[in-house]
């Protein structure tokens, strides 16, 4: 599981393409990547693994959300976008206009996890019911209205943790979720995925929602049904791969263009098995089949 997540995870700032190592001649290639902090962590892994594979190139990343990713993309000053949701046809647009070309690839999947206090004694959740907590219009005020008293929830009000909306997660729940309607007023919007998980976990009155490769052991997951009284499916690798958890969704790198020269070498590298595999070690599902003995 993911120790941290940061804002801003950066490995190597970099303000050109060629960088000079220190104390020596030697010049390394940078790649610049940007974008989703539910990929950060992973895209981190990647990039610190990729020095051994290829030590003249440098891959700096850094987070901000899907959205910040995506801009930079159509701005030209990044060379990978991560992104936890697909990009927008008016997105495609703007890129097309700013003579960009952005290009999709599935690098892996993920199963949105709905979070809870330690102490919260709901088990399971559907569909229909995030939905009266989270959107505009929504009835479910108070724990007593999924049937459970939370312990150390004086007033039973139930805290509703959120994303900010420059969130690919932010965006995919609404879609997921909520269909056609907002989010309802008075949501606690975190900047990153962890922070979710940080508040739920000290927040006994609290509901959040967040990449499953942040779930600690001082959370509770709740298992999620597509019906409410329908049988519930727990979040996991397994379940995000075979499409069964109601809340899974394909992660994705954006390059403009078909990849070449060294970012397409990186990208081939992300989808090889070895990168696969790193994907898999940091809690999410690999987009191809990945054999890591």
């Amino acid at each position: 599981m993911p120790k941290r997540t940061g804002l801003t995870v950066t490995l190597m700032m970099a303000t050109a393409a060629l960088i000079t190592a220190c104390g020596g001649g030697e010049q390394r290639q940078v790649i610049q990547n940007k974008g989703s902090d539910t990929l950060v962590n992973v895209a981190q892994a990647w990039a610190e693994a990729y020095q051994t594979v290829n030590p003249a190139v440098v891959v700096a990343v850094s987070g901000g959300g899907s959205g910040t990713g995506i801009a930079a993309l159509i701005n030209g000053t990044v060379d990978i976008a991560n992104a936890s949701r697909a990009i927008k046809d008016k997105e495609i647009k703007l890129a097309k206009d700013n003579g960009q070309d952005p290009v999709k690839h599935v690098v892996g999947f993920d199963a949105l996890a709905v979070y809870l206090h330690g102490d919260n004694p709901l088990d399971e959740i559907s569909i229909e019911q995030l939905a009266e907590i989270y959107a505009d219009g929504g009835t479910y005020l108070n724990w007593g209205d999924l049937g459970v008293e939370v312990p150390g929830c004086q007033d039973q009000e139930i805290v509703v943790v959120s994303r900010q909306n420059n969130s690919g997660t932010y965006a995919y729940f609404r879609e997921a979720v909520l269909g056609d309607k907002d989010f309802k007023l008075g949501t606690r919007d975190m900047h990153g995925s962890k922070d979710v998980v940080d508040l739920d976990e000290k927040t006994p009155c609290a509901i959040g929602y967040s990449g499953l490769a942040y779930a600690t052991d001082h959370v509770k997951l709740a298992c999620v049904a597509q019906e409410t009284g329908g049988p519930c499916t727990n979040p996991s690798v397994a379940t995000a791969v075979d499409g069964s958890y109601p809340i899974a969704r394909p992660l994705f790198m954006y390059t403009n263009g078909e990849p070449s020269g060294i970012v397409g070498d990186y990208m081939n590298w992300i989808k090889s098995n070895e990168g696969q595999c790193i994907i898999l070690e940091k809690g999410y599902a690999p987009a191809t089949e990945a054999n890591c003995g």
